[in-house]
C-alpha cells in the first residue's frame, strides 16, 4: 500500500500531532508548515499572509458592471487566493511524487485523489478540544474558556468553508475519508500507534 496519508482535523483535536507522530513511526516525510514556506519562496508573499489565507474562504470581488464576458477584477483578493491555492496544489502533487508522506490539511485529500491517498479525519468533543488548547497555550496567554471556544469555532468554520469551496465536498463528512478518529478518550500517541500498525500489516 502506498503510504500517502492526508489528515483533515478539527482545531484542538490533535490532528497535527497525530500526523507528526505517525510520520515518525512509519519513517516517512511529514508536511505541514513546510508547504507554506515553499509557497512563500515561490510567490514572494509573506508566510504570515499565506498562513492566514491557506485555510480561509476567500473574499470574492465582483466588477460593478457584469457584461456578457464576466470576469473577476485582476489582482483581486479572489485572484490572489486562487493563485495561492494553485501553487499549493502543485507543491502537494510534487511532494507526493517524491516519496511516501503525511500531509496535514490544505485539501490534500482531494488534490491527490488520483493517487488514492489514505484519508484521515481527526475530531473530538468540545471539552477535549478546549482542554488541549489550554495545555498548548503560551504561559502569558490570558484567554477565557469562552474566548478559546469562540476561536475554535471560528477556525473550524473557516476550514470548512475553505474545504467546501475548493473541493465541492463537505469538510468532516465521513464519506470523504477512509478513517475518522475521535481523540476525545484516545491519546494521540495511542492513535498514531494503531494507524501505524495498520500500515505495517499491509
Amino acid at each position: 500500500m502506498s503510504k500517502i496519508i492526508t489528515i483533515g482535523r478539527e482545531f484542538g483535536s490533535g490532528g497535527r500531532e497525530l500526523g507528526r507522530r505517525l510520520s515518525q513511526k512509519l519513517e516517512i516525510a511529514y508536511y505541514d508548515q513546510e508547504i507554506i514556506a515553499e509557497i512563500s519562496r515561490r510567490t514572494e508573499l509573506s508566510e504570515q499572509y499565506i498562513r492566514k489565507m491557506s485555510e480561509k474562504k476567500p473574499v470574492f470581488s465582483f466588477p460593478i458592471h457584469i457584461g456578457r464576458s464576466f470576469h473577476y477584477m485582476q489582482n483581486s483578493p479572489w485572484d490572489l487566493n486562487l493563485s495561492i491555492f494553485r501553487e499549493q496544489s502543485a507543491i502537494i502533487r510534487e511532494i507526493a511524487e517524491k516519496s511516501d508522506c503525511v500531509i496535514v490539511g490544505r485539501c490534500a485529500d482531494d488534490i491527490l485523489r488520483e493517487k488514492n491517498p489514505f484519508r484521515i479525519f481527526v475530531y473530538a468533543d468540545t471539552d477535549s478540544k478546549l482542554e488541549r488548547c489550554r495545555q498548548r497555550a503560551e504561559k502569558d496567554e490570558k484567554m477565557t474558556d469562552r474566548e478559546i471556544l469562540t476561536n475554535i469555532r471560528k477556525i473550524d468554520r473557516n476550514r470548512s468553508d475553505y474545504y467546501n469551496l475548493y473541493t465541492g465536498k463537505n469538510w468532516g463528512d465521513r464519506q470523504n475519508y477512509d478513517l475518522c478518529i475521535n481523540t476525545t478518550n484516545l491519546s494521540i500517541e495511542r492513535a498514531a500507534g494503531l494507524v501505524a500498525d495498520f500500515f505495517r500489516q499491509e
